[in-house]
C-alpha cells in the first residue's frame, strides 16, 4: 500500500427506480497505483465512477479527496478538482477535430480570446505520441476508426493533468500494439504518482498493470486485495460468488447438411472469400484488427456492396444489396459496435429487440400489437436472462453486457437461418459470457448455423467447430480439432501479411 488513501468513497448507495444500484459500497484510492474496480456487468462499477467523476449524485454515504468533502456538482467540477474520466461509451464530438475535442471547454486563447490553433493541435500531437497514436490532431473524429477514437479519448484525460484518473474498458476496441502503448503510458503515471482506477473484463489485464482489486457484487462490497494474492478463478469467484467451471462450455452437436454458401466474395476490404457452414454448426472467424473479420459479415449482411461473388442460402442464389434483404432471406447480423449500429440506447428494451420485425406484430389493420410486442420482448428477456425492470426499460439504462444480450435478441426475433455474431462478449463479464455461450448451444442444437467472429482467441477456439483465418483481406487458412491452437492461428493471420511485404 501507498500510504493513505488519496481518495475514499464510504458506503455509497445509489438507487434508480426499481433498481438499488449501490448498496453501502466502499472503494480506496492511492496516489502511484493502479486500483482494479471488477464486477459482473450491473454490479456498480459504472455508476460508482459516475457518482465520482460528478455525472451522478449519491443518495447516501460520504466522499474524501486529499483529506476534504468531494461533492462534484457535475463532471465539470469533477474534473476542475483533479478527477478525469475515460469513458466506455465514447464521449467525443465526431464532427470537430481531435485537438478541439481533446481541449474542449480548456481552448489556450489569446488576449483577445481567440483560440490559438497552432498551440492546440501542438499540444494534442504531444499527447497523442506520448500514447504512440500517429493520428493527426486536424483530423475530424468521424474518420477516425473506434480504436483511434478511443485513443483521443485516453488523450484527452491525459491534457487535464488529473491526480485520479478513471479508465472504464481503455482497451475495449484497441489494436495489441496500441494496448501495450497504454501499458507504458499508465506505468509512467504511477510512477509520477497519479492514482488510477482500471475497469477491465480482461482479467489478464488486471495482471498486467493493476496492483490492487477491489470486487463488487449486485451493487454491493465484496473484498479488495493486493494483486499479488489472486488468480483468474479467484477473481471470478468472488464476481459471481462461484467458481465457473468449463470456460467454453462447446456444444458437440452433429451438423446437418450445407445451408449456407459464400462464394468468390470480393470487395474493396475483401476478396476471393469463400466457404460454406452446415446447419447446426458454429464457423469462427479469427485474424487480426483489419484483417478483415468484421468486413466478411458486412459483405454477406448487404453493407458493403460486393464487386463479385455469390452468396447461395438452402440452395438458392441471393441478391443482397441492403441489410433489409439479408434479413427478409434469413440472415441476422449482431454488430461489434452496438451502441452505434447495433441499438437505437434511446428506445426501449421492447422498441429494440421487435424492430426488425414489426410486421410480424401487424394487426389486420396493420396497425402494431403492443400486446403481442411486449409478450415476444418478455419471452426474450427470460431466454437471454436479461437484467432489467421490464420490457419498458430504456436501454441506456442498462448495464454493457445486459445492453448485448438485447442486440442478440434483437438479431434472433426474425428467427434467421444465419446468425452473424461480430464480437458477441466484447465488454461482457464472465458471467454474461457463460450465459451468452449457453444461448450459442441452444441455437446450434437446433440446427442454425452461425458465424462467430472474435478477436479473443480462446473464445473462437473454444466455441467453433471450424476456424477460418483472415489475413488481409484474404481466407489464408482453416483450422479445426488438435490444429485449432493459438499458435497456428496467428501463424495465418500474419501470413498474407508477410507475403505482401
Amino acid at each position: 500500500m501507498s500510504g493513505s488513501p488519496v481518495l475514499q468513497m464510504k458506503n455509497i448507495c445509489k438507487s434508480f427506480p426499481g433498481v438499488k444500484a449501490l448498496d453501502n459500497v466502499s472503494l480506496n484510492i492511492y496516489s502511484g497505483e493502479s486500483m482494479a474496480l471488477l464486477g459482473e456487468n450491473g454490479a456498480g462499477k459504472s455508476t460508482l465512477m459516475k457518482i465520482l467523476s460528478g455525472v451522478y449524485t449519491k443518495d447516501s454515504g460520504e466522499m474524501i479527496f486529499k483529506s476534504k468533502p468531494h461533492t462534484p456538482k457535475d463532471p465539470k467540477d469533477a474534473m476542475n478538482k483533479g478527477i478525469a474520466i475515460i469513458h466506455q461509451e465514447l464521449n467525443l464530438i465526431p464532427e470537430l477535430t481531435v485537438a478541439e475535442n481533446i481541449f474542449i471547454g480548456r481552448e489556450p486563447v489569446n488576449a483577445f480570446l481567440k483560440v490559438k490553433y497552432s498551440q492546440m493541435n501542438a499540444e494534442a500531437k504531444r499527447y497523442l505520441e506520448q500514447l504512440g497514436e500517429k493520428t493527426s490532431p486536424t483530423a475530424k473524429v468521424s474518420s477516425l476508426s473506434v480504436g483511434q477514437a478511443q485513443m483521443v479519448e485516453i488523450a484527452k484525460a491525459l491534457s487535464m493533468n488529473a491526480e485520479v484518473i478513471i479508465m472504464d474498458e481503455p482497451t475495449d476496441a484497441l489494436t495489441d500494439v496500441e494496448t501495450e502503448n497504454l501499458y507504458k503510458v499508465i506505468r509512467s503515471l504511477k510512477a509520477e504518482g497519479k492514482a488510477l482506477v482500471y475497469i477491465s473484463h480482461k482479467l489478464s489485464e488486471v495482471f498486467d498493470v493493476c496492483d490492487r482489486a477491489t470486487i463488487l457484487r449486485d451493487g454491493t462490497f465484496v473484498d479488495e486485495k493486493p494483486v499479488s494474492e489472486l488468480d483468474e478463478e479467484k477473481i471470478i469467484q468472488l464476481m459471481v460468488g462461484r467458481p465457473i467451471s468449463d470456460r467454453y462450455p462447446k456444444c458437440d452437436c452433429k451438423a446437418g447438411d450445407v445451408v449456407f454458401t459464400a462464394e468468390g466474395l470480393t470487395n474493396s476490404r475483401i476478396t476471393d472469400v469463400s466457404f460454406s457452414i452446415r446447419s447446426g454448426e458454429v464457423v469462427g472467424i479469427a485474424g487480426l484488427m483489419g484483417s478483415g473479420r468484421s468486413e466478411v459479415a458486412k459483405s454477406i449482411f448487404g453493407e458493403m456492396p460486393l464487386k463479385k461473388g455469390k452468396i447461395s442460402l438452402a440452395g438458392k442464389e441471393l441478391r443482397i444489396n441492403h441489410p433489409s434483404e439479408a434479413i427478409k432471406n434469413g440472415i441476422s447480423y449482431v454488430s461489434e459496435d452496438r451502441k452505434q449500429l447495433g441499438l437505437i440506447i434511446g428506445m426501449t428494451i421492447k422498441e429494440n429487440i421487435t424492430l426488425p420485425a414489426l410486421k410480424k406484430f401487424q394487426t389486420a389493420l396493420s396497425k402494431i400489437s403492443f400486446g403481442r410486442e411486449e409478450e415476444v420482448s418478455k419471452e426474450y428477456i427470460d431466454m437471454m436472462s436479461i437484467k432489467t425492470t421490464g420490457p419498458s426499460q430504456r436501454v441506456v439504462d442498462l448495464s454493457g453486457g445486459n445492453q448485448q444480450k438485447v442486440a442478440i435478441a434483437k438479431g434472433l426475433v426474425t428467427a434467421p437461418k444465419v446468425l452473424i455474431l461480430d464480437e458477441p462478449t466484447r465488454g461482457v463479464d464472465v458471467g454474461a459470457k457463460k450465459e451468452i455461450y449457453e444461448q450459442i448451444n441452444l441455437l446450434k442444437a437446433k440446427g442454425m448455423s452461425i458465424i462467430l467472429i472474435s478477436s479473443e482467441m480462446p473464445e473462437v477456439i473454444g466455441m467453433s467447430d471450424r476456424i477460418l483465418v483472415m489475413s488481409a483481406g484474404r481466407i489464408a487458412g482453416e483450422v479445426s480439432g488438435a490444429e485449432a491452437t493459438q499458435e497456428n492461428i496467428m501463424k495465418l493471420a500474419i501470413s498474407n501479411i508477410k507475403n505482401a511485404v
